[in-house]
């Protein structure tokens, strides 16, 4: 159990049976009453974000979530293979359970596999991702605008704007947060 006076950003916390991470959170002791902490709490499982009240000294039980690095080797329709590198034990994971993080994996990829009591709750794709690119159309010349952009069709089917130099065969860098180009890999 974990005292609300002792909550850290990042904390992972369970209440009524859902699965919270601290967001931020504020110790408040007002002139007249008694103190209390206000947090913001993020639910690990579907994504929510609540704003709640903790009257002061109040505990809550603390819950351990276990990353484990995992090699993603291959899909079958809507089910991924992920491979643990020091077991090789190997895990199945449906794509309702990675969401919208499915459109980055590539065959290899070494990614953290989120889990609570056995349970798979998530999946923390690498920041920047190595991409080939197997299809762009030819830079025109002339066409120098700053920051000009064209499509890229990347090996895994994902396609995003790169710069007019990029060329097809180039390797280049994507941020996964949002799915932008970052830079030549």
């Amino acid at each position: 159990m974990i005292n609300v006076n002792d909550f850290k950003n990042g904390l992972t916390i369970k209440i009524d049976n859902n699965i919270y991470t601290v967001i931020d959170f504020q110790h408040v002791k007002p002139g007249k009453g008694s103190a209390f902490v206000r947090a913001k709490l993020k639910n690990i499982k579907n994504g929510t974000t609540i704003e709640t009240t903790f009257n002061a000294g109040v505990k809550v039980e603390a819950a351990r979530i276990d990353r484990r690095e995992m090699q993603y080797l291959y899909s079958q329709g809507d089910t991924y293979y992920f491979m643990n590198m020091q077991t090789y034990d190997q895990i199945e994971l449906n794509k309702d359970a990675i969401g919208d993080d499915v459109k980055f994996l590539k065959e290899n990829i070494s990614v953290y596999i989120t889990m609570y009591e056995g349970d798979v709750i998530g999946m923390v794709l690498p920041d920047k991702i190595e991409y080939l690119v197997t299809a762009t159309e030819p830079a025109v010349k002339g066409n120098t605008t700053s920051s000009a952009m064209k499509d890229a069709t990347l090996e895994n089917g994902l396609v995003v704007k790169v710069p007019l130099f990029i060329n097809e065969g180039e390797s280049i860098l994507v941020t996964s947060a949002d799915g932008k180009y970052s830079s030549r890999a």
